[in-house]
């Protein structure tokens, strides 16, 4: 009877237990986490969030303690596969998924932005957000995106990335502008029109208001271009 009664014990001691192996991953992942965070200077939240494992799994008890490993993940937020294995006398190895969210304070928009829209401070604020849901390119700073111009139309709470923005142009299309034009010691000037948009090092089609010849130039400043030699 008491050999019928210990059966059950004796095989569910032959099995590790899916709690332990979710404990080995989730210890595994706070301690990586936190040594990233702390390597990378990066101030935030962090979340981990264990997937859930079928309960029908039969790994075999280890007679050494589990292992856990990540592969291929220089930064581990966003979603990722733990590997736990025994490396005992009878070794295994499965993959536990998990999610692990960052919370930064990041640039949003406090209200709804038209296209081509500068940016003022006072448009933006600071919001804490979760980047594990965001592409590259957020930002942590207001002073980043005030000032440049809206890419496209953003609803209030926006986060902005920068593939939202871009610098407004230095000269636009149909400005009066001043040509030099340099050679050794000698310095020439002389009015030109620009014919496209651009920014401070863009080089734009420019027509010289005398001679009504078409030049390539280099944006140096507002109203100011450099002639191509």
């Amino acid at each position: 009877l008491s050999g019928i009664l210990l059966a059950p014990a004796a095989r569910a001691a032959a099995y590790t237990s899916i709690d332990e192996i979710i404990d080995t991953a989730d210890l595994f992942l706070e301690q990586h986490v936190q040594d990233y965070l702390s390597t990378s200077q990066i101030a935030g939240r962090h979340q981990i969030k264990i997937g859930r494992l079928d309960n029908r799994l039969r790994m075999k008890s280890c007679s050494e303690p589990l292992q856990a490993s990540l592969e291929n993940t220089e930064v581990p937020i966003g979603r990722l596969s733990v590997r736990v294995r025994c490396t005992g006398t009878t070794p295994w190895a499965l993959y536990v998924p998990a999610h692990i969210s960052l919370h930064r304070d990041i640039v949003v928009t406090r209200h709804p932005i038209k296209r081509n829209t500068v940016l003022q401070a006072t448009d933006l604020m600071l919001a804490e957000r979760d980047i594990s849901t965001l592409t590259q390119g957020y930002l942590l700073d207001i002073s980043q995106a005030a000032g440049t111009l809206s890419a496209r139309a953003l609803p209030a709470n926006q986060p902005v990335l920068s593939s939202m923005i871009r610098i407004p142009p230095t000269i636009k299309r149909g400005d009066q502008v001043t040509i030099s034009a340099n050679s050794g010691p000698i310095s020439v000037r002389m009015p030109g029109e620009a014919l496209s948009d651009g920014t401070t090092g863009q080089q734009i089609k420019v027509r010289n208001i005398r001679s009504q010849r078409i030049i390539q130039a280099i944006v140096t400043g507002p109203g100011q271009v450099d002639a191509l030699m």
